[in-house]
């Protein structure tokens, strides 16, 4: 008998139709003899709907009465998903996050947790019960109801599986697992039966929305395997473990294992600047106090004493960003400045990189002859990416992905 915590996002229990075949599912897996915690989020479009509500009477809602209101949406769904087993004779029972409890710091909207008391989930389940826990939500020390911001119900599963000590956390999702790139740009795009958490890591940072960072990292640091699946369909999606773990399956690790790519990119150019000690810090400085993150970055060492600098934003900061730029540029009687919002970053990822050169090289060489320009590159020990113009992303992605036998 194993442990699995499953969780079930907003589009899998958008219905009634649906929450019955969420039950379904859920007795199937109780049927073969495992205890289930299962984690639901709010029924999809809820969530908007509560925001919508509350902007009709505050422009700007307060966040604590914002988390108040929010949590009712997941609220409703374990109540109808506890009736719904019930129905079908499987004894559940429904917690909030403060009747579990979750505790998390004092960050409204946004809050972390902090830790799982775990008692009442497992007298629950040593009476044969399927629990059935609101995703999203906790509980200050001060007993405030918080949430966890976006990707919540993600985190709050994998933090409780990590708290019970569960065998599997399994995320059910409108995709059936992770592929080595988006199919809508590459069709021959394959579902991996196994990747590793640095891997789906440097996936979900680069535009890959199949599981949030939040909850990758928690698994990563509790160990607790995580799997992909889909409520829709049935399969055995992708397993996300260590790469230890990985080994003991597999005799030899992919080079690549996906190819992500993000079209929220924008660059920006500051050129001529004086080439000094601190100048770096002068040119981000004042974009990092406005809270505009920064990615990649190059600075070109000039031959007449400047410098050219380049770094990248996202499009949305772009404005905000170059108006800082601009007054920096004033202040250092830099030469001129450039902005560019019809760029994107590609990033090939691979815990194989890690044991295999050439890798770099071959990149390069399918881009050159594709014609595509490399703008940038960045570089980790699992990660190659570049910043090229947004027109050549699908012949790029399409080309790596047959270079390097993706879809085999």
């Amino acid at each position: 008998m194993a442990l699995i915590v499953q969780k079930f996002g907003g589009t899998s229990v958008g219905s009634v139709e649906r929450i019955q075949n969420v039950a379904r599912q859920v007795a199937e897996t109780v049927e073969q003899g495992h205890q289930v915690v299962v984690v639901v989020s709010a029924m999809s479009g809820e969530t908007n709907r509560l925001t919508a509500l509350a902007q009709e009477i505050q422009e700007r809602p307060n966040k604590r009465e914002m988390d108040v209101l929010l949590t009712t949406g997941e609220q409703v769904t374990i109540a109808l998903l506890s009736m719904a087993l019930q129905a079908r004779g499987t004894d559940a029972i429904s917690f909030t996050g403060w009747q579990v409890p979750i505790q998390t710091d004092m960050v409204h909207s946004k809050a972390r947790i902090e830790h799982i008391e775990a008692e009442n989930i497992k007298d629950e389940l040593a009476k044969d019960k399927v629990v059935v826990v609101a995703g999203f939500q906790g509980v200050t020390m001060q007993g405030g109801i918080s949430t966890l911001g976006r990707g919540g119900s993600d985190t709050t599963a994998v933090a409780l599986a990590a708290a019970l000590n569960a065998d599997e956390c399994q995320i059910y999702t409108d995709v059936d697992g992770v592929y080595t790139t988006d199919p809508r740009v590459e069709p021959k795009a394959k579902r991996l039966d196994q990747i590793t958490y640095d891997e789906m890591l440097e996936l979900a940072s680069l535009g890959a929305k199949v599981l949030q960072i939040r909850s990758v990292e928690f698994a990563s640091k509790y160990n607790v395997p995580l799997r992909v699946l889909s409520s829709l369909q049935p399969g055995g999606g992708t397993l996300i473990t260590s790469e230890d773990n990985f080994k003991e399956t597999n005799m030899e690790k992919p080079l690549i294992s996906g190819i992500a790519f993000s079209r929220d990119e924008a660059k920006l150019m500051i050129l001529g600047v004086p080439d000094k000690p601190g100048v770096a810090y002068q040119i981000l400085g004042p974009i990092s106090d406005a809270n505009i993150e920064i990615d990649m970055i190059i600075q070109n060492q000039g031959v007449d004493g400047t410098t050219d600098f380049t770094f990248t934003v996202s499009r949305g900061d772009m404005a905000a960003a170059l108006d800082i730029l601009k007054s920096t540029a004033n202040k250092l009687g830099a030469r001129e400045v450039l902005s560019d919002d019809t760029i994107v970053k590609l990033s090939m990822v691979g815990v194989g990189m890690k044991s295999h050169s050439g890798i770099a090289s071959t990149m390069f060489k399918v881009l050159a002859e594709n014609d595509i320009n490399i703008q940038m590159i960045g570089t980790t020990e699992i990660k190659i990416s570049v910043v090229i113009g947004e027109s050549h992303l699908e012949l790029a992605v399409q080309e790596l992905h047959e270079a390097f036998e993706l879809d085999k």
